[in-house]
């Protein structure tokens, strides 16, 4: 028996290696990332309270702490491109990437060099079973305190902090323009 599969479900089972084509500013290595979000109910669409939100966070690669996905910003590629594949290498899903968090200058860990970084918020449509570095990462769900607790880099606390206040302020802006709706 021939299965035959949708090549929009298939992934590269490969990461993208080495940095000949990474981007460069001022000397500082570009990398991009994702916050990787769900609602714990599937029907849901905001944000009751901060216990309803979930975030995917990965182990490190090269230690024992966790992190958001990210990686280098290739040359061939958009941010939001790099972003996507970072996420789908590291963690395994795929979904709809929101406007960018911000932009963030931080000193590598293992590198004694500076980097820029960049973070979107990504809605989870798909959690694939096979990935890249599926050997090589645990991929974990949690919620935001747990993440904001977990989370290795400074930075990527700052970045989950401004998504949360983006989707508070963005629900009581929606609540308030129902609620302005309902009493004309």
């Amino acid at each position: 028996m021939v299965t035959l599969m949708s090549q929009e479900n298939m992934v590269a089972l490969v990461s993208r290696t080495g940095r000949h084509l990474q981007r460069y500013n001022k000397g500082r290595r570009q990398v991009v990332g994702c916050i990787p979000y769900r609602y714990k109910f599937t029907n849901q669409t905001s944000i009751e309270d901060a216990g309803d939100l979930e975030v995917l966070v990965i182990s490190s690669q090269k230690g024992k702490g966790m992190l958001f996905p990210k990686g280098g910003w290739e040359t061939d590629e958009s941010k939001i491109e790099a972003a996507s594949r970072e996420t789908l290498e590291e963690a395994g899903v795929r979904g709809i990437i929101e406007s960018e968090l911000g932009q963030w200058s931080f000193k590598s860990k293992s590198h004694d060099t500076y980097y820029e970084g960049f973070m979107f918020p990504l809605l989870v449509q798909e959690q694939l079973d096979f990935w890249p570095e599926k050997n090589a990462r645990q991929r974990i769900w949690m919620s935001v305190p747990e993440a904001r607790e977990v989370c290795q880099h400074l930075w990527m606390k700052e970045a989950l902090d401004r998504f949360v206040s983006r989707l508070t302020s963005q629900q009581s802006a929606e609540e308030q323009a129902r609620t302005t709706c309902a009493i004309s």
